[in-house]
């Protein structure tokens, strides 16, 4: 029996390369975002690679909206058992500079939305007795300036993952965080353009700081979310995995 995933903010970046992995893992895949017309393409790809996809749009901040957009995906592709929280935006300024509306987006975004599509994928992993949560933090986690509202968010998603393996453990469910380091993608091109920066640039900047000593892509971020979601991660529950090129941020 294919088991079916959900992957939000799964329109571009790391939403959709975790989708594609998902899918060529074997999952069928609702490939969720705020606008649904913005899924087609990493839909059109799981599809043409000969996967099973569907294009949900909903506001994973809203619990009305979540609740359609899951009871949508158990209708037309079965009970979700995988749920990766990947929805996120940035809404950068030094403190004194942050609105309340700059700190209730982001915070409404990441960890409301991931609480409210953890709650209402729960209850079809505790009665399949087998799930997989996983959720996007960031090395931001550990401060950032001018993300004092982004590095909250991403801290919290921490404790939340932590409590989730906790409590879902005894019904065969794991609940693990990945903090990615710097990716390139649309979110970090934003940064570079708010900050007066050619984008290449700003990732070869951003490379000599990393041990590694390059950028990391979408596809890394997909290849943890992977290995999190499968069954030989079973015994692994409550963990934040740093994929950030080093040891630190």
């Amino acid at each position: 029996m294919t088991r079916t995933a959900i992957v939000t903010g799964a329109a571009r970046g790391i939403g959709a390369a975790t989708a594609q992995r998902l899918a060529a893992d074997g999952f069928a895949v609702a490939v969720l975002d705020l606008d649904e017309a913005a899924c087609a393409g990493t839909v059109g790809s799981i599809v043409d690679a000969g996967g099973r996809a569907i294009a949900v749009g909903a506001n994973v901040a809203d619990a009305a909206s979540v609740e359609r957009a899951v009871a949508r995906v158990v209708d037309e592709l079965g009970a979700p058992t995988v749920l990766v929280n990947n929805a996120g935006i940035i809404r950068d300024n030094l403190l004194f500079k942050m609105t309340e509306d700059d700190w209730d987006a982001v915070l409404a975004v990441h960890l409301r939305g991931a609480f409210l599509m953890s709650r209402a994928v729960q209850e079809h992993q505790v009665a399949a007795r087998w799930g997989r949560i996983v959720n996007l933090s960031s090395t931001s986690a550990l401060g950032n300036r001018g993300q004092a509202n982004y590095a909250a968010a991403k801290a919290g998603m921490q404790g939340f993952t932590k409590t989730l393996a906790i409590e879902l453990g005894r019904y065969g469910v794991t609940a693990n965080a990945i903090a990615p380091g710097f990716i390139v993608t649309d979110m970090t091109r934003s940064t570079a353009e708010r900050m007066g920066v050619p984008f290449e640039d700003f990732v070869a900047h951003a490379a000599t700081e990393i041990p590694v000593q390059r950028a990391g892509t979408p596809d890394d971020i997909a290849a943890a979310a992977s290995f999190f979601c499968s069954d030989e991660a079973g015994f692994v529950s409550g963990q934040v995995l740093y994929v950030a090129g080093g040891p630190r941020a």
